[in-house]
């Protein structure tokens, strides 16, 4: 069972990623997944969900309010579909299955993280962090060094820790026997026989989560280049639970953080790293059509959509001044220090061999619930289908790993 988490993700991003992929008549790995439903995303108390509460939802089958993370009203773990306040993932451990988490950002984000930890408010990262170094979950793979270390003790990404309790959770990894790799090659120096692994692949995310301009002033690209990518990590993931019955969640946490700050250039990269990744998983199920992959989301980070370009006086009004006629910004592949688009998207060719400009229209800068979809492949895809609730996912797991309904 893989659950494929992209942040943030409606329609419109990956319609935004096809046509630069792609191009609007081509498929890019997204359109693999012959399964699609509705995906109804609301909270116990508010119509969009913070992640934390929408991963409490996936993980527990539960509605939960929004300030939770893997919680109840009452602070405690919900109460499941199988009548455990146990996460989907706690159960599949305690059945004496192999669990992985991966993301692109801090190892606490919430989208995996809640999975195997429970916390008073998200903010606790320490106390997250100790919690996932304690489940046993066999493979966990992503970045957050400075929580991981005490402070003043200086990382292999060379800032130091900021641990109170003065605990190494680094060395506590590494005496429950895990193998503790901080590079792309160290990762892939793994032979695929090893038991525990845990990936930590930058001081906080792997990404740089700012607007374009900051990140010119700053000469930073989007991600990381050195720390390996979301594709690569769930490749050297399959490798060390295949074989096994396995849960497996992913999330590509940039899509939704470069949304969050309209920055367009960095959500395509992200979602062009999330789509690889979708290919990674998409032909393992291929070759183990006994897994179920399903992809979702939880909203739609900065609700982007595409602005086809015919060179109207309205459009060019928008080029040089960066906002629609409406007064809502737009993002192309390059702007201009005063705020106006120098250099629009241009998709990949349509069937005909033409190429069309766009523009990336944003409604937000916060987080939405429209247009949000689940979709699946493999074992049980077919269940996935008309309207599909968050609460539904810990059932379609639990059926797919066990065999039964909870």
């Amino acid at each position: 069972m893989i659950f494929y988490h992209i942040d943030g993700t409606g329609i419109a991003h990956w319609q935004m990623a096809r046509m630069l992929l792609a191009g609007p008549d081509g498929d890019i790995n997204w359109d693999r997944l012959p399964h699609v439903a509705v995906y109804r995303g609301h909270a116990e108390d508010v119509l969009t969900p913070s992640s934390n509460a929408g991963a409490t939802m996936h993980a527990y089958g539960a509605k939960a309010p929004h300030r939770a993370f893997g919680t109840d009203a009452e602070g405690l773990p919900p109460l499941s579909p199988s009548g455990q306040r146990r996460s989907i993932m706690h159960e599949a451990r305690a059945r004496g299955l192999a669990t992985g988490l991966i993301n692109s950002g801090h190892a606490a984000e919430p989208g995996t993280a809640v999975f195997a930890a429970s916390a008073a408010a998200r903010g606790d990262v320490e106390d997250i962090i100790s919690r996932l170094v304690g489940s046993g979950v066999e493979v966990m793979l992503g970045g957050g060094e400075i929580d991981f270390l005490p402070e003043g003790m200086m990382g292999r990404h060379g800032r130091a820790g900021r641990r109170t309790d003065g605990r190494n959770l680094v060395a506590e990894a590494e005496a429950a026997g895990y193998r503790v790799v901080f590079t792309r090659e160290e990762l892939a120096a793994l032979p695929d026989e090893t038991a525990r692994v845990l990936g930590i692949f930058a001081a906080e995310d792997t990404y740089n989560d700012e607007p374009e301009e900051a990140l010119a002033g700053k000469n930073l690209e989007p991600y990381d280049p050195a720390a390996p990518t979301l594709a690569e990590m769930t490749a050297a993931a399959l490798r060390f639970l295949g074989g096994r019955q396995f849960l497996l969640v992913v999330e590509e946490e940039g899509t939704d953080n470069f949304g969050n700050c309209n920055n367009a250039t960095g959500t395509m990269e992200a979602l062009r790293r999330a789509d690889e990744g979708l290919g990674v998983v998409l032909d393992f199920v291929e070759s183990h059509p006994d897994t179920l992959l399903l992809y979702a989301s939880d909203s739609s980070g900065g609700n982007p959509d595409v602005i086809g370009l015919r060179g109207a006086r309205f459009e060019e009004e928008m080029l040089r001044t960066g906002r629609d006629i409406n007064g809502a910004p737009v993002d192309g592949a390059e702007q201009t220090p005063e705020g106006g688009v120098a250099r629009p998207f241009t998709s990949a060719p349509d069937r005909a061999g033409r190429r069309h400009d766009f523009v990336v229209g944003w409604g937000s800068m916060l987080d939405t619930s429209g247009g949000i979809v689940a979709r699946a492949a493999g074992l049980n895809a077919e269940k996935v289908q008309g309207s599909f609730d968050n609460t539904v996912v810990y059932p379609l797991f639990y059926e797919t790993l066990f065999g039964e309904k909870p």
